[in-house]
């Protein structure tokens, strides 16, 4: 490919404050596509939850679970599930905590609770609907990302217990469990190592911590205006708020547009 690779992440990046997809960040998208440039969507979300936004902003190729199911033009190019043993071990600590579970595979998610108030209002920020219950959906097969919901206090002990597992919180309620070492940055490795794409023309844009990881490793990473400050001291730039035409006047400054 002779454009730049862009990738973007979605929520409070691609989407505004109240999930919507701004005017100007479609308009950019088409830009960005019209002068030979490549967008590509990284998040944390599973292929299931963003369908409609890549239809929308015809969007063909994605890294998603933080990195661990990505695709470059609808085929699979890496795919990296947390092992059924340790979502085993993950799965009975997390009970005898009363901390309930959410697992998520390439089609749907579902939870080991029939109902969690910590469930209902994390889901609801994403606007997703309710998981249906099912606590042994993560056996036989490909759960790419899980859920655990508890406060922060109550984080430290899965990070001694369970060094093979990467926790990364995104909601008061809410972390996001991956394999070791799982990351957006290591799903964008993949995908331009098998484009033999330079880093210095690969972008990202992003606004929380499971983007940090990202920022950093591309050759140039922009955080939004939204970013808490340890996003933004991890990115090269930082753009305006995503509600106030962030992915526009970003690509502009940058001149890629």
């Amino acid at each position: 490919m002779t454009g730049k690779l862009i990738f973007f992440d979605i929520d409070g990046t691609l989407l505004d404050h109240d999930k919507k997809l701004p005017d100007s960040t479609k308009q950019a998208v088409r830009q960005l596509k019209a002068a030979g440039h490549e967008p590509v969507i990284a998040t944390g979300r599973g292929p299931f939850m963003f369908k409609d936004i890549r239809e929308e902003l015809g969007i063909e190729s994605f890294v998603s679970y933080n990195g661990q199911y990505v695709e470059w033009k609808s085929k699979p190019l890496l795919k990296n599930p947390i092992k059924t043993e340790l979502l085993q071990q993950l799965t009975d600590y997390a009970v005898k905590n009363e901390h309930p579970l959410v697992y998520m595979d390439l089609e749907t998610m579902k939870t080991n609770a029939e109902y969690h108030v910590h469930i209902e209002e994390s889901i609801a920020t994403l606007k997703e609907p309710y998981p249906d219950h099912d606590p042994e959906y993560f056996r036989n097969r490909d759960i790419y990302q899980t859920l655990v919901f508890c406060t922060e206090d109550e984080e430290p002990p899965y990070r001694n217990r369970f060094p093979d597992l990467d926790f990364i919180r995104w909601h008061r309620f809410s972390m996001d469990v991956l394999p070791s070492g799982g990351s957006k940055a290591k799903g964008i490795e993949a995908m331009i190592g098998m484009l033999g794409v330079g880093k210095e023309d690969v972008y990202a844009f992003g606004d929380y911590l499971n983007d940090i990881e990202m920022l950093r490793y591309v050759g140039t990473g922009v955080a939004m205006g939204n970013a808490p400050d340890i996003v933004k001291k991890a990115a090269k730039h930082v753009t305006k708020d995503v509600g106030e035409d962030g992915i526009m006047h970003g690509l502009r400054m940058l001149g890629l547009l």
